[in-house]
């Protein structure tokens, strides 16, 4: 059986039914050239119709990912958006019923959001068991509304430090309630757009590397704090595609855990743990 190979397409919010058609009649040029076989699309969910997708389901598209942001009707009023939590309710019924799978885009540091507003979305959200979620933090992009509310001084943008616990704290919520593929939209393809500059906001080109340092780094705190000595010295294992992990970008983690916890980290790829599962052996205790 042939192995699936999505790509994904980009927004079709915007655009009129004949445009639309268009990017996806490109899009399948594409798949009888053997590139990919199946279309993931994104739109916004007042967007999603019958209609919409019986053309979609002729044009090989297999995902839907609805622009959501959040749950919270009073947030996406004030954003200008149309759409409810009513109207996400009705589109996600309209995939299912289609055989498609459910994306959500969901944002972080959204104006007038907070964190518990996040939390409830995701949980609002994991309701409908969606196949993927994709976060993002807000940054103010250059000529848009944000950036004269952000001039006036009427909207602040998350610090990194900020945006990264609180997407951080959203994925935990997912979680809980079985979402398991979760994935933070890559920042610098934003930034390389030529229309698109970002002028504030919690921008890192490897700010998606820096939440799973960050989760990681939750995980080996909780291993240590486990064990019933004073530890100094120990050694992780994880499978060696994850070794980055652990160290985090430029040793953040290993640092932190030296500075934080006076614990020194050896780390080793071992090919035989899982994706996602770690193994740590206590190499050096404190003397008391």
């Amino acid at each position: 059986m042939k192995e699936e190979q999505e790509i994904f397409i980009g927004s079709l919010t915007g655009m009129s039914k004949a445009e639309q058609e268009e990017t996806l009649k490109n899009a399948n040029h594409d798949i009888k050239n053997k590139r990919f076989n199946k279309i993931k699309i994104s739109i916004a969910p007042n967007l999603v119709s019958k209609e919409l997708l019986k053309m979609l389901k002729s044009y090989n598209v297999s995902t839907v990912e609805l622009e959501v942001q959040s749950t919270n009707d009073y947030i996406l009023k004030n954003l200008g958006y149309t759409y409810t939590l009513e109207d996400i309710k009705k589109a996600t019924k309209k995939i299912k019923w289609r055989r498609l799978k459910l994306s959500f885009q969901v944002g972080i540091g959204l104006p007038d959001s907070t964190k518990i507003d996040e939390l409830n979305t995701a949980k609002e959200l994991a309701k409908f068991k969606p196949n993927r979620v994709r976060i993002y933090p807000m940054v103010v992009v250059k000529n848009t509304k944000l950036e004269e509310e952000f001039n006036k001084g009427k909207y602040e943008p998350l610090a990194l430090n900020q945006a990264i616990e609180r997407c951080k704290e959203t994925i935990y919520e997912f979680n809980r309630r079985n979402v398991k593929e979760i994935s933070i939209v890559k920042q610098n393809e934003l930034n390389e757009s030529k229309e698109t500059e970002i002028v504030s906001g919690p921008y890192h080109e490897e700010f998606g590397q820096l939440v799973t340092d960050s989760i990681w780094y939750d995980s080996i705190v909780d291993k240590i704090k486990k064990f019933n000595v004073k530890v100094k010295r120990v050694k992780i294992e994880v499978n060696p595609k994850e070794l980055p992990n652990i160290i985090g970008v430029e040793r953040e983690n290993a640092n932190k855990l030296e500075e934080i916890y006076n614990v020194e980290i050896k780390a080793e790829g071992n090919p035989d743990i899982k994706i996602g599962k770690s193994k740590i052996t206590v190499l050096d205790v404190y003397s008391n």
